[in-house]
């Protein structure tokens, strides 16, 4: 896993959002993209998307609280504070609606912020997430559940320490929330993404945060959504094949619905 080491001179800004000095990097012109990073990661994740993207986007890249420069708050991290987090984030920087893109925890806050807030998104990509603890697949939750200071990806740990306003010895205070977030429920269900209007990508890894049975149980759910899996991947497939992730991602931006040659909606199965 290969990430950008410029981890102190960044361009970026912070916002005041219910006095959560939040950080975030925005780059490009165009409609707006708003890229939601995973647990544990920083900015830095989302280097080589955000480069790719801002050729033809205006490209938002918050930090939500407990990671990178945006300080810890008191008490739980949850997806519904985070969602909130970003909503106020949205609303603050007046952006939307807006391309919603999240990897990972990134990918529940995306998806309550289209449930809570259909008008803000304009389309949604949800990346390599599982939805229930139920869906996710065998082993990762236990993994997660075990994971210290020392097992958490190097990179990330070293990331934290060079930029946390909180300082490199909160970071097990950071993990300590995330363990408990992913071993909860999320507090979303297949059934609800039913209820998302925005066209949605699927996009999976073929060895990562989600079965192949889950990615169908999900495009099933979903009133409008394509599905793309990207072959010889982990969880970390942003990093992993950057260029055909970011093809992905720009296809379906830009993609207009056009009728397809082929289509059920006409009537016609012979």
């Amino acid at each position: 896993m290969t990430i950008t080491r410029e981890v102190r001179t960044r361009n970026g800004n912070y916002v005041d959002l219910d006095g959560v000095s939040t950080y975030y990097e925005v780059t490009g012109t165009g409609e707006p993209v708003i890229l939601l990073h995973g647990g544990l990661c920083p900015a830095e994740t989302w280097d080589s998307q955000t480069a790719a993207l801002a050729e033809q986007y205006r490209v938002y890249v918050p930090e939500r609280f407990g990671h990178g420069r945006t300080p810890d708050i008191e008490g739980s991290i949850t997806y519904e504070n985070m969602a909130r987090h970003t909503i106020a984030f949205m609303e603050k920087l007046e952006i939307g609606p807006a391309h919603l893109a999240g990897w990972s925890d990134g990918a529940v806050v995306a998806v309550l912020v289209a449930l809570r807030r259909p008008k803000l998104v304009r389309k949604l990509v949800w990346i390599d997430q599982y939805v229930t603890l139920a869906d996710a697949p065998p082993g990762l939750v236990p993994f997660l559940a075990a994971m210290s200071v020392e097992t958490a990806p190097a990179p990330f740990v070293e990331l934290y320490g060079a930029v946390s306003p909180d300082g490199p010895d909160h970071f097990s205070v950071v993990l300590d929330k995330l363990r408990t977030l992913w071993t909860g429920e999320t507090g979303v269900d297949v059934a609800d993404f039913e209820h998302v209007v925005a066209s949605t990508l699927l996009l999976a890894a073929d060895d990562g945060g989600m079965t192949l049975e889950h990615l169908a149980a999900l495009r099933r759910s979903l009133p409008d959504a394509q599905v793309a899996v990207v072959p010889g991947t982990s969880h970390g497939l942003l990093m992993e094949k950057p260029r055909l992730v970011n093809q992905l991602l720009l296809d379906f931006l830009a993609d207009e619905q056009v009728p397809k040659l082929l289509s059920h909606a006409d009537g016609d199965e012979r």
